[in-house]
Parts: C-alpha cells; sequence; structure tokens
C-alpha cells in the first residue's frame, strides 16, 4: 500500500493535498485496492459547497458502489472529467488522479485529519 508523506487523510480514505487555499481531493491507494476495478465515477457540479462529511461523489466498481466524503469544507472549482472517459485512472494512479479541486473554507480543519503514519497505523489495524 501506497501512503504519500505530504498528504493529510480521512478514516474513510479519502486525501486531500493542500496548495494554499486550493485542495485536491481522491481515494487512497488502499481504498482503490478495496474497491477493485473502478468502472464508473460519478462527480458533483463545479460551484457546489459541501462540509466536512457530505458525500461529493460516487465511485462504482466490481465490488461495490462507494460514496466519497469531503474531508473538509470547501466549494468545487473544477472535477477531474478524466476520470469520466477513463474511472481506471483511479486505479493506476489514486494520487496522481484527484477527484475534486476545492477551495478551502476552513483552513484549520486541516489539522484534524491523520498525517501519513496516523493513516498507515489506521489501515494496519483495519485487516
Amino acid at each position: 500500500m501506497k501512503v504519500l508523506k505530504d498528504l493529510k487523510y480521512t478514516k474513510e480514505h479519502e486525501w486531500i493535498r493542500v496548495e494554499g487555499e486550493i485542495g485536491y481531493i481522491g481515494i487512497t491507494d488502499y481504498a482503490q485496492e478495496q474497491l477493485g476495478d473502478v468502472v464508473f465515477v460519478e462527480l458533483p457540479e463545479v460551484g457546489e459547497e459541501f462540509v466536512e462529511g457530505d458525500s461529493f461523489a460516487v465511485v462504482d466498481s466490481v465490488k461495490a458502489t462507494s460514496d466519497i466524503y469531503m474531508p473538509i469544507d470547501g466549494e468545487i472549482l473544477e472535477v477531474n472529467e478524466e476520470l469520466l472517459d477513463s474511472p481506471e485512472l483511479l486505479n493506476e494512479d489514486p494520487y496522481e488522479n484527484w477527484i475534486v479541486k476545492i477551495r478551502i473554507s476552513d483552513p484549520d480543519q486541516i489539522n484534524n485529519l491523520l498525517n501519513a503514519e496516523e493513516y498507515e497505523e489506521f489501515c494496519a489495524e483495519e485487516e
């Protein structure tokens, strides 16, 4: 399982990369391994606003349909439209292929997320 040190993580297996007031959000390597082959991704609309814990996207795989949850509050600035035609990109490189780009509403919420080491420990406990 691949975990990148410069990202923050949720217990629902999303990651976020913060660049100033912008956040890139995707699913983790652990999540894509658990899902199996991803066959469809439902994306939100640009401009929609979500709060921490809201479901903002859906990923369908050969094993299950899973909601993807917002790690922190924010407004959708951009969606990764490549995933509509090629959902398998989430399996190929889940960290390179973000799902949405958001404008972060409350930067302090980042401090509530797991760092890489904490996330690895959490995943080890789940298995």
